[in-house]
């Protein structure tokens, strides 16, 4: 119980940290910032960010030589190599400085544990606004697993409602190429949330429903009504015809089962010379005299 409590007060002084680091900014000390050769500094190898969209990057470069940097970067000293620094926050920013070819970049130089890289750049990440669901999502879940938080502490810490951000992260039960498609932005995650809980074959159904015929969220929702409903019929009448083949058989066994035991019964009253025939699922006996019908009897009574 102990070490869950420590890894959410870790959390929260992350947040605290990264949220302060940015707060201040504007008004650190000069001494505090450093002017860092480009070159010097790499990636955050758990930078969970995949995907940047080119035509922002170039917006950005374009802001940036107009005014300036505004916001410096933050970093980390590589501890491999003291030479070397390791982004923790400002990729889009550093990316767009490389666009024009900058040689040096302003930054902030902060001491963080490797451990916590990762964290501070899923937060980093989450804080943003132009993160595609898929890459939130894909943020929530690192950070609810790495660091054992339920969905509601998360959500409460980084001031979002539980409901919005568990139909977040339920986006990942999707195919991975309804995700592509999500990235892409060639579905909406209004379009992407409907189709959460359908089979892969009527979610590949409703995808190319909505990109052939470009319907809305409200059409989708009727469409995932309708392939639910009709799924629901076919399982019904199937169970239904299971039965009725289950009941056939049944009753297929037991006139087998009947005629055999018949069978049986003719061939023993044989041994007595009383004659009988097999008719149906019954037995009729031939008696040539009374004293064949009292035999019978006798032999019953002594069983």
């Amino acid at each position: 119980m102990a070490k869950k409590r420590a890894l959410q007060m870790g959390l929260q002084e992350l947040l605290s940290d990264i949220d302060s680091v940015y707060e201040k900014a504007g008004n650190i000390e000069t001494k505090q910032i450093y002017t860092l050769e480009i070159d010097t500094i790499i990636s955050n190898p758990m930078q969970p960010r995949q995907e940047f969209d080119e035509k922002n990057l170039q917006e950005l470069a374009h802001s940036i030589q107009l005014h300036g940097l505004l916001q410096p970067i933050i970093v980390r000293e590589n501890e491999k190599n003291n030479n070397q620094y390791i982004l923790v926050a400002g990729e889009r920013r550093l990316r767009a400085l490389k666009l024009l070819n900058a040689t040096n970049i302003e930054a902030i130089i902060i001491d963080v544990e490797m451990h916590k890289m990762r964290e501070l750049a899923l937060i980093e990440n989450i804080q943003r606004q132009n993160l595609n669901p898929i890459e939130l999502a894909q943020s929530y879940k690192a950070l609810i697993q790495e660091h054992d938080l339920t969905q509601e502490q998360l959500a409460e810490r980084l001031h979002k409602s539980r409901t919005q951000l568990t139909n977040t992260l339920r986006l990942l039960e999707l195919s991975q190429t309804t995700q592509n498609l999500i990235k892409e932005n060639k579905i909406t995650q209004g379009h992407a949330k409907v189709l959460v809980g359908l089979s892969l074959k009527d979610e590949e159904i409703a995808v190319q429903t909505i990109l052939g015929q470009k319907i809305n969220v409200r059409e989708t929702e009727n469409l995932v009504k309708h392939l639910k409903n009709k799924k629901k019929s076919i399982l019904s009448n199937s169970s239904q015809n299971n039965i009725n083949h289950k009941d056939s058989n049944t009753m297929l066994r037991n006139d087998t089962s009947l005629q055999d035991s018949l069978e049986k019964l003719q061939r023993l009253l044989q041994q007595y010379n009383i004659s009988s025939s097999v008719k149906n699922n019954g037995i009729c006996l031939v008696f040539k005299s009374n004293d064949d019908v009292q035999t019978l009897l006798t032999r019953l009574k002594n069983i």
